[in-house]
């Protein structure tokens, strides 16, 4: 996935949106600057197929040597996909966050708030602006 086309959470949750067979797919992940201040992820809680997911309340969490951090929803709609395979292989965020890192895929119901962060205000945030 090309990272300058994601929208992403000021809590450091990227979605990339497309469509499918008329509906609005978003695809949820974590980025790499989440993966690498948070180092040595050992635990991840995912959400189940069928839950429901509001723009900016959690759907779940990251645990790693040094802290637990929820993971918030940058839409809202129901949870269509999850990467099942993620929580036993974590060290997958730190090698591919943006493609075979993904942690959800939502149906969406409801417009994308209007808070969420293009790559450029992005890596403004994460100071990581070249």
């Amino acid at each position: 996935m090309n990272t300058e086309e994601l929208l992403y959470c000021d809590t450091h949750e990227w979605v990339f949106v497309s469509e499918q067979d008329g509906q609005k797919i978003a695809t949820v992940g974590i980025s790499a600057f989440a993966v690498e201040q948070l180092t040595d992820l050992v635990y991840m809680e995912l959400p189940s197929v069928g839950a429901a997911v509001t723009a900016g309340e959690e759907f779940g969490e990251v645990e790693s040597v040094k802290a637990v951090s929820p993971l918030y929803s940058p839409v809202t709609g129901q949870v269509t996909m999850v990467n099942d395979g993620l929580p036993d292989n974590l060290d997958v965020l730190n090698t591919d966050p943006y493609n075979a890192g993904w942690i959800m895929k939502v149906a969406i119901s409801q417009d994308l708030p209007n808070n969420l962060l293009d790559h450029a205000a992005y890596q403004r945030q994460c100071g990581e602006a070249s």
